[in-house]
C-alpha cells in the first residue's frame, strides 16, 4: 500500500517564489547532510541566500562532502544545536533574515524561542501552519491547516488560522479559494464540537467579509467529491471541490498529510505563517523535495 513515487516539486510554487528569490534565510543547525541538499537545490533554484548557523567545522565538512560551494554565504560559528535556534530568532527579530528554515533541530525546542516576546516576531495574529499539497509538477493544490503547529484550536484561533490560509491562497494565485471546515458529518450535532465549531466559523467569517468561500461542517468525501456531495445532496460551491481544509485539531490534520505522502507519493510543502518572517519546520524524515517546496512556500509567504 505505501507509494514508490518519488516526489516533485510543484512548478506553481517555484514560479511563484521566484519573482520574490534571493531573500537572505537563516539556516538553523546547518551541518547536517539533509538540511544541505535542501540548501543546495534552494540555491540552485536562486530561491534564498542562506546565512548558515551551527557548528561551523561541521558545516564546512558537510558542505565539501556534497561539493558545495558555500565561500559566498555567511556562517555563524554556534556548536551548540539548541543555541542555534537563538541565534535565528535574533537574526530575524533585527531584520537581518527574512526566512528561519529548520535544519538539524527539533520543532519544538525552534518554536519556543520563535515565540518569545523578545524577539517582536509574532504581531496581532496567531502563527499557523499549512501544508501545500501536490502529486505532480502542475497539479492544483490542497491546502490543509493546521497540521503541525496548533494542537486542538478553539474558535478564536481558528479564525486566526482561516485569515492566515486565506492570505497565503491569495499569494498563490488562487483568488477566492474554497474553504472546508472539516468534521466528520456535514449535519451540525450537538455531540461533535467540530460541527459546532464550524457553523460559528462560518457566521463570523461572513460578517468579516473574506475573500474566498467558506462552508462548513462538511466530512472529508463532501469536501473533496463532488460526487459524494451530489448523493448527499449537498447545494454549495466548495462541496466536492475544496481548496482548503481546514481540519479540527492537529492530529487530523497531521494524519491527512502522512497519507497522501505515504500512500499516494504526495508532496508536502509545509510552512509557519502568520508572523513577522515565515518559518519552515520541515521532518527530519523529509526528503529534499519535499524541503525545497516547503522553502519555495516559505518564499511565497514574504510580503
Amino acid at each position: 500500500m505505501l507509494s514508490d513515487k518519488s516526489t516533485v516539486c510543484p512548478i506553481n510554487l517555484l514560479d511563484i517564489a521566484n519573482n520574490k528569490r534571493g531573500a537572505k534565510a537563516a539556516i538553523v543547525n546547518a551541518g547536517k547532510k539533509l538540511p544541505m541538499l535542501s540548501i543546495i537545490d534552494s540555491v540552485k533554484e536562486k530561491l534564498i541566500t542562506p546565512v548558515l548557523i551551527g557548528d561551523e567545522i561541521e558545516i564546512k565538512k558537510t558542505a565539501e562532502d556534497l561539493k558545495f560551494d558555500i565561500s559566498d554565504f555567511e556562517i555563524i560559528n554556534e556548536p551548540v544545536e539548541n543555541n542555534t535556534a537563538k541565534v535565528a530568532a535574533k537574526l530575524a527579530g533585527d531584520g537581518k533574515v527574512k526566512i528561519i528554515v529548520k535544519g538539524h533541530i527539533h520543532t519544538d525546542v525552534l518554536m519556543k524561542e520563535v515565540l518569545l516576546r523578545k524577539y517582536n516576531l509574532i504581531g496581532k495574529k496567531r502563527l499557523s501552519h499549512i501544508w501545500h499539497m501536490t502529486l505532480e509538477k502542475e497539479d492544483k493544490p490542497l491546502i490543509i491547516t493546521d497540521g503541525a503547529l496548533n494542537v486542538n484550536p478553539n474558535v478564536k484561533t481558528k479564525m486566526h488560522i482561516l485569515k492566515n490560509v486565506v492570505d497565503f491562497c491569495h499569494r498563490i494565485k488562487i483568488s477566492k479559494p474554497k474553504v472546508s471546515i472539516l468534521s466528520a458529518t456535514e449535519e451540525v450535532l450537538d455531540s461533535m464540537q467540530s460541527s459546532l465549531d464550524a457553523k460559528e466559523i462560518c457566521e463570523l467569517a461572513e460578517k468579516e467579509s473574506l475573500n474566498a468561500d467558506i462552508f462548513g461542517p462538511l466530512a472529508f468525501d463532501n469536501s473533496v467529491s463532488k460526487k459524494s456531495a451530489e448523493i448527499k445532496g449537498i447545494k454549495n460551491i466548495v462541496a466536492g471541490d475544496a481548496d482548503v481544509l481546514l481540519v479540527p485539531n492537529v492530529e487530523t490534520g497531521n494524519a491527512l498529510v502522512k497519507m497522501m505522502i505515504y500512500f499516494m507519493g504526495a508532496c508536502a510543502a509545509g510552512v509557519v505563517i502568520g508572523g513577522k518572517v515565515p518559518v519552515v519546520i520541515t521532518s527530519r524524515s523529509d526528503d529534499a523535495t519535499a524541503r525545497l517546496a516547503s522553502i519555495a512556500a516559505a518564499v511565497v509567504a514574504l510580503d
